[in-house]
């Protein structure tokens, strides 16, 4: 009998501290995604590496970053969780579909432009090429649907490009990914500058709630976040930093925006700011719980990945041995 459940492909690069808006706007959503796709969740080394990185700090990263998408919800059990690194098919199909891919599409990823502008000293070849490698993620696994933010629904988009040409081309053998876009209340800004989306990258720390920050240190950023001139919490437009902050509250409290507004009516900002931060610290503590305990036994973590990254191998030879087959390669003996 066919099996008729859908793949999720996501991933995330090990880059530095996870934040409120990473758990937020991704995380969490991939952890209920389980319940209704086979999920392939990977830790996207190969594309971090296209910005300079202590070697070091890549490793703990990566396991800091394995043991708080554990903490969060992803279960091994049910999906599987791995280094992109440890699965050598991603690079293999990358280069292929380096040789079916234009320069002019790369070169129109705003992606590509916006890391060259902040990385002018160092823009390499992997940062152009970074979404053909980002494609043969998606296409090893045959993914029905990637879950996307705004940021990166271009890249899908290139993504399904190069699935329809190669299908063209040879016949079908690609999936083409359709986007999932998750409902949510919104996307987490910066606390301090709420135009802009919540960064780990952010110069200013009290800008961004890490997903490690102990409480004193989410009710200390709370404190400080901007707002306006104003007394009054509603949700409207020129209020970007409360209309923030209802959203963080909605999100971790599960209340409507309407009905976080009603609850603060007549109060302050004074009260407002720490409540939301209260109710932020609620929320986390659990997850850091778990993320500590996993912290303490990284060989449970080690096993997770290994035994992740050797099904995926399985599943995505599959797909490269087609390719191959199509582009004409000789068969491996």
């Amino acid at each position: 009998m066919e099996n008729t459940i859908k793949r999720s492909f996501s991933a995330i690069q090990p880059s530095g501290t996870i934040t409120l808006g990473n758990y937020l706007g991704a995380i969490r959503n991939w952890v209920k995604l389980q319940d209704e796709f086979d999920c392939i969740f990977a830790i996207a080394d190969l594309h971090t590496i296209t910005v300079r990185q202590e070697p070091a700090l890549l490793r703990s990263h990566s396991i800091e970053l394995l043991a708080m998408l554990l903490a969060a919800g992803i279960n091994p059990e049910k999906s599987l969780l791995f280094c992109q690194s440890h699965v050598h098919q991603h690079a293999e199909l990358a280069w292929v579909l380096n040789c079916y891919t234009q320069m002019g599409e790369l070169s129109r990823m705003t992606q590509f432009k916006d890391k060259s502008a902040k990385h002018a000293n160092n823009i390499n070849a992997g940062l152009f090429i970074y979404p053909t490698l980002m494609a043969a993620d998606i296409l090893l696994y045959k993914a029905d649907i990637v879950p996307v933010g705004e940021d990166q629904k271009q890249h899908l988009e290139l993504s399904r490009d190069i699935a329809n040409r190669f299908n063209n081309t040879y016949s079908e053998t690609f999936v083409v990914p359709e986007p999932y876009i998750v409902k949510s209340g919104g996307r987490v800004m910066s606390l301090q500058n709420p135009t802009s989306k919540m960064s780990k990258s952010d110069e200013n720390t009290n800008g961004f709630i890490a997903l490690t920050d102990s409480k004193d240190v989410i009710m200390r950023k709370f404190r400080r976040a901007v707002t306006d001139s104003e007394t009054v919490i509603e949700y409207r437009e020129g209020k970007d930093g409360i209309n923030n902050l209802l959203n963080i509250y909605s999100a971790v409290t599960g209340k409507t925006v309407e009905e976080a507004v009603k609850e603060f009516e007549g109060k302050g900002y004074g009260e407002f700011k720490p409540a939301v931060g209260e109710a932020v610290a609620a929320h986390l503590k659990p997850i850091q719980e778990k993320y500590n305990d996993y912290m303490k036994n990284k060989d449970y973590i080690v096993s997770v990945y290994t035994k992740s990254a050797e099904i995926a191998s399985k599943i995505a030879e599959s797909t490269l041995r087609k390719v191959y087959k199509k582009v004409g390669f000789l068969q491996k003996p």
